[in-house]
């Protein structure tokens, strides 16, 4: 049985059936219990928690929360700013570092009455290296994944209702897939990552959550209170969740096809005769050209998405480098971005910009793209957070993507992505809602 979402609880806090604040409790006992062993957590501010969770209460004694979320407890990936405690990004060089100062996004959270109950660890400068590694909630030997991986430990263990993740290649819906979590990455652009150390051309401010519609009224309380990023007008219709029936889905295998293991291969096949039983069309590459087309167009999306991103790293990494704890596998990453030309940059984001056109055709003829948030369950061992090739499509494109933790592998969970169309955030959540409470039916 799945564990209900935390705005449904609303009825529940306004006639003092539970309450924020016994909420806050019994997620604190889950925290001291297994954050020993999954080391999901750099920072928990446990008394100002409380605090808040006592002032949330009262909101909704007296029937006037700030919004659905308030007194929900949010952990916020430790590259995103918080005032009242460090963000040390994962690394050495920046241990114990303050800036003083919220995110927007943390910002957001605060006025929507949501309690920001700690730091959440994440790969060095949110790219591979795991130097705090945190270990799966469902199998301590194998990696919660990167580089949002605290916050997908903490939601997959139970500990959080939602937390805050960022994604430029993977880093959202991989972690969420290898921790059986709801994760959320929005078009580009679409909620505001100011404050955030994250500035490439693929970053997007991530939710991961124990539900969709958790992860959707995060979004929507981001959205409201600071929007998108500058120049971008967030969520278009951020409404609250609704379902949508897709009537067509289409298939996009990509070039993680090759690398899924057999096993996650088969799971898939399974969701996609579980939808077509459900009444949903499912297209794919052999039943319809046109798709076979863009998939030998997005095949290149992660040697092309690396070259823009190495590009970008020339900072802060050139700045970084002179420090002892920069890692070796950013010194290569900054050694390769140094061997290429402005040039090779305009020419890759030329080939972007006609990528996203090519989608934006293809992806008129259908409700949405399904196929997998990873490769497979996640790995065994520490030393690596997974392979993104799944993920990184989606980020190329720019749209919004949602992996649903409703398949398994090994007795792992494994995630199902649906890609949506640029600012159609709205309608890939109402169809992932569909499928979140249809697809396990009888």
């Amino acid at each position: 049985m799945r564990t209900p979402s935390y705005v449904s609880l609303a009825r529940q806090f306004a006639s003092g059936g539970t309450s924020p604040s016994q909420e806050l409790r019994r997620r604190l006992v889950r925290l001291d219990e297994i954050d020993p062993s999954i080391n999901a957590f750099v920072h928990v501010a446990r008394a100002s928690a409380l605090a808040q969770a006592a002032a949330s209460d009262r909101r909704w004694r007296e029937r006037q929360p700030l919004s659905p979320i308030d007194g929900m407890a949010i952990g916020v990936k430790d590259i995103i700013e918080t005032e009242d405690m460090p963000t040390g990004q994962g690394s050495p060089t920046w241990t114990g570092f303050e800036t003083r100062r919220d995110a927007a996004s943390v910002q957001a959270l605060r006025e929507a009455g949501a309690i920001i109950l700690g730091k959440t660890v994440t790969t060095e400068f949110a790219f591979t290296e795991p130097l705090v590694p945190v270990r799966n909630p469902h199998d301590l030997n194998r990696t919660a994944g990167g580089s949002s991986s605290g916050s997908a430990a903490a939601v997959g263990a139970g500990i959080l209702p939602a937390a805050l993740g960022t994604q430029v290649v993977g880093s959202t819906l991989r972690p969420a897939s290898y921790c059986g979590c709801v994760g959320f990455k929005p078009t580009f652009g679409a909620l505001n990552r100011s404050g955030s150390f994250d500035h490439l051309s693929q970053s997007c401010l991530g939710i991961i959550a124990a539900t969709p519609e958790d992860a959707w009224n995060v979004a929507i309380a981001v959205s409201e209170r600071v929007g998108g990023d500058p120049g971008y007008p967030g969520l278009s219709r951020a409404a609250p969740l609704k379902t949508q029936t897709p009537r067509r889905l289409a298939v996009l295998e990509t070039a993680g096809w090759q690398k899924a293991s057999e096993t996650a291969r088969a799971a898939f096949t399974a969701a996609r005769e579980r939808l077509a039983a459900l009444g949903c069309e499912v297209a794919d590459r052999r039943s319809d050209r046109e798709l076979d087309v863009f998939e030998s167009v997005i095949a290149e999306a992660v040697p092309l998405t690396f070259r823009i991103l190495d590009w970008e790293l020339r900072w802060p990494l050139g700045s970084y480098e002179k420090h002892a704890g920069l890692s070796d596998a950013l010194r290569q990453r900054l050694a390769g971005a140094r061997k290429l030309t402005l040039e090779d940059y305009r020419v890759a984001l030329g080939r972007r910009r006609d990528i996203r056109e090519r989608y934006a055709a293809v992806s008129a003829r259908c409700d949405g793209f399904a196929t997998l948030a990873a490769t497979g369950a996640a790995p065994v061992g520490l030393g690596w957070t997974g392979d993104p090739a799944f993920n990184v499509p989606a980020s190329l494109l720019g749209t919004p993507a949602v992996s649903l933790p409703l398949l398994s592998e090994a007795d792992m969970p494994l995630g199902l992505q649906l890609i949506g169309r640029a600012d159609e955030d709205a309608h890939l959540m109402a169809v992932a809602e569909w499928v979140w409470q249809n697809y396990g039916a009888t």
